[in-house]
């Protein structure tokens, strides 16, 4: 007769612990070895991610004798690169991150992020540095395969992204089986195309970064005009058998551009009866003293996945969220 596992065990097996710890070791020695400084932030902050795709966990403390909202961070950006204003050198953290009601065999509310910022590093350059990170995770040289946003979509959807109408997008949709109702949120038409019929297909032959994203998916990144004369987001994200893996910027460094990006953001939220988040004023008086740079997230989780073959989140993770 089958067992049924206790439920104190943990979901992850000592053969992918060992596995885990030996990717930490590795990912330790391969930054050390390019003296980029390994920095450690808080987990909680005054200030909350503004994002509108993005749940902040909300946490009650007393400061002070005071009750206070604090947000355990979605990344650690907002701290780092307020280091990276102060020392100008290159830095790295591995740390835990959260984002409200994320299930599902790539997500749970805690996870683990891989997050570096290089100064005077353009995107090219990062995609260089990422590229040789992954060959000392995988065990052999990689080769990145580049494709635009554009062009993936138009191969895998069949319509031009960013001249076509939220109608136009809608109509393929419906052609393609989705019922949804987004009016006339063009951005969310293509996060939901790209999402069902682009990124299922990304990474098999190789790992793959989709670069020149529209602009409404620019958050912290520069903006760009490509060759047709179309505004995108100097940005890329990485996938790997169709799995999103990092998000990399070239990173935007001018606080009063990005107040307005954080305060569009709010408005948004409040459009859509989402809470409205505190702006990091820290992060926006930091801001105007970075270096020029690039810096990119890495799911840690989702990497260990895609190297050892894993099916879900949970055989990587010591206990999900459903079981912490």
């Amino acid at each position: 007769m089958m067992q049924t596992p206790k439920t104190y065990h943990p979901s992850l097996t000592l053969a992918m612990a060992k596995q885990r710890a030996e990717m930490y070791a590795n990912i330790r020695q391969f930054f050390a070895q390019r003296d980029v400084l390994e920095v450690q932030t808080p987990l909680l902050s005054q200030a909350g991610n503004t994002d509108t795709f993005l749940q902040s966990v909300s946490a009650n403390v007393n400061y002070l004798d005071k009750p206070t909202t604090y947000y355990l961070h979605t990344s650690p950006e907002f701290a780092m690169k307020r280091l990276l204003a102060s020392w100008q050198v290159p830095i790295y953290q591995i740390c835990p991150v959260f984002r409200d009601n994320e299930t599902g065999k790539q997500h749970n509310i805690e996870f683990t992020m891989l997050e570096w910022y290089r100064p005077n590093f353009s995107l090219d350059d990062l995609a260089g540095e990422l590229c040789e990170l992954l060959a000392v995770v995988f065990g052999k040289p990689q080769t990145l395969k580049q494709y635009r946003y554009v062009d993936a979509f138009i191969d895998h959807v069949g319509i031009h992204p960013l001249t076509a109408t939220a109608k136009q997008l809608e109509e393929v949709a419906k052609q393609k089986g989705l019922n949804i109702n987004l009016g006339d949120d063009h951005q969310g038409w293509l996060d939901v195309l790209f999402s069902h019929f682009v990124e299922p297909n990304l990474g098999y032959d190789n790992p793959t970064i989709i670069i020149d994203y529209p602009p409404a998916t620019a958050a912290l990144a520069n903006m760009a005009t490509d060759g047709e004369g179309n505004q995108v987001a100097r940005r890329f994200e990485l996938y790997i058998n169709g799995i999103e893996i990092a998000n990399a910027y070239d990173e935007l460094a001018n606080g009063q551009a990005l107040r307005q990006r954080f305060e569009a953001d709010n408005a948004m939220r409040a459009k859509l009866g989402k809470p409205i988040m505190p702006i990091d004023e820290n992060l926006l008086a930091a801001c105007d003293d970075l270096p020029a740079c690039s810096g990119i997230a890495v799911g840690v989780d989702r990497l260990l996945m895609v190297a050892t073959g894993a099916n879900s989140i949970d055989d990587v993770v010591s206990f999900n969220s459903s079981r912490a």
